[in-house]
């Protein structure tokens, strides 16, 4: 998928708070352990099945630097 399917989706499915296209391209060309990118177009797209677990990740790691990164769980009890 592409990166701003992607950001959408990290959103969507409760990975982060927030996340954007360019955080995504960001990411892409900073950290190594970023999920392998192909071109097809001007697009860069991602495999989601690999990229997920990264996101994750990443979000349990930004959630540990910075309380406004964490995801409040239903029932409060985390």
């Amino acid at each position: 998928m592409t990166f701003r399917e992607a950001a959408r989706r990290v959103v969507e499915e409760g990975i982060s708070p927030t996340m954007s296209h360019q955080r995504i391209s960001q990411l892409h060309l900073k950290d190594d352990n970023f999920p392998p990118v192909k071109v097809i177009g001007r697009a860069k797209v991602v495999d989601w099945v690999k990229a997920r677990p990264y996101f994750v990740a990443h979000a349990q790691k930004a959630a540990k630097r910075d309380v406004r990164r964490r995801i409040e769980r239903e029932g409060g009890s985390e």
